[in-house]
């Protein structure tokens, strides 16, 4: 395993950390479906103690994956090894009974809450887990102010920001200062850490690391799924609402898959070796957060963890996405 520091904090996380919203499972928030089907905890707990053996060191969870359930489970499995790796989670997608959570008080309920939940004194890297800062920013000042109390108390040691467009991050970054900046990125949609745009050009100036979810799609990239047979979800996974699953989208992911497997080989692990280091390619990603449901999720995910590409191979998939 290889590992990157996170922005200018001094910590190394492994290059292939683990994304951990699959922990979740089924779930709902105020009506919406945003959970994952259910998982095994025994499949679970392989999985990460494999993940561990092997060097990941890096774990990125929110308090609103299975409301809660993937914290606590993912501290269960850890047991006494919680403070042996970095653990990230974010507030903001779960609102409880605030008006709106970024609510300086429900910020620090949803913190404490968390603590309780992973069994930790304090939380490595603590994100905003979106941009919304009320429809006017009206949350916003307090947010951070309450997020700085926080580090100074010693619950958190770092800052995340998460959001999805280069706008969000343009206007918060000079506010949050954060050390880390997370949201979707892949192959098909590397515009974040591609060089030149608003977003790179953030994390170049204020030294902060990418974290980078959905490397693999949602499993779309190991050519998982067909538009001529797509899945079917259950209530409460979101996917089942996602337009990522739609005929179009698929239709056009495995043209570029087949694409991949003409070049690359055809094999699970080839692909996600592509998909995977492709992102590693830019300095600016501090690591890639596959999700996972199983040990042979994580064994495909970490066959990739010493085979950066070559110039040419990156090359030729930035060509690939670029039509």
């Amino acid at each position: 395993m290889q590992y990157r520091e996170l922005g200018n904090t001094g910590v190394k996380i492994s290059e292939i950390s683990l994304g951990c919203w699959t922990l979740g499972g089924l779930n709902w928030v105020n009506g919406v479906p945003n959970g994952w089907a259910n998982v095994d905890e025994h499949e679970a707990s392989e999985a990460i103690h494999y993940a561990i053996d092997r060097g990941v060191n890096h774990f990125d969870n929110a308090d609103v994956y299975g409301n809660g359930k993937a914290e606590r489970l993912l501290a269960k499995i850890l047991g006494s090894k919680t403070n042996e790796v970095i653990i990230a989670t974010k507030v903001g997608w779960f609102p409880g009974t605030a008006a709106h959570a970024y609510e300086a008080k429900h910020i620090r309920h949803q913190c404490e809450q968390s603590l309780v939940n992973l069994k930790r004194d304090d939380i490595d890297l603590y994100y905003f887990h979106h941009g919304h800062f009320g429809d006017n920013g009206e949350y916003l000042d307090d947010a951070v102010e309450v997020m700085y109390r926080l580090k100074d108390e010693g619950k958190i040691r770092f800052i995340g920001q998460s959001a999805y467009s280069h706008d969000d991050f343009m206007r918060l970054v000079p506010k949050v200062k954060p050390d880390a900046l997370q949201s979707y990125c892949s192959a098909k949609d590397d515009k974040f850490v591609a060089e030149g745009t608003p977003t790179r050009k953030l994390l170049e100036e204020y030294g902060m690391s990418f974290i980078a979810f959905g490397p693999l799609e949602q499993g779309i990239m190991l050519g998982k799924y067909s538009a001529s047979n797509p899945p079917h979800f259950e209530a409460g996974d979101h996917r089942a609402n996602s337009a990522r699953f739609h005929n179009e989208n698929l239709a056009y992911l495995e043209n570029k898959v087949n694409q991949l497997k003409n070049h690359f080989g055809d094999s699970v692990e080839s692909l996600a070796r592509v998909a995977l280091q492709y992102l590693l390619h830019y300095n600016v990603v501090g690591a890639v957060i596959p999700g996972f449901r199983n040990l042979n999720q994580v064994k495909v995910n970490l066959s990739a963890m010493d085979k950066p590409l070559t110039q040419d191979e990156f090359n030729f998939v930035r060509s690939l996405f670029a039509n």
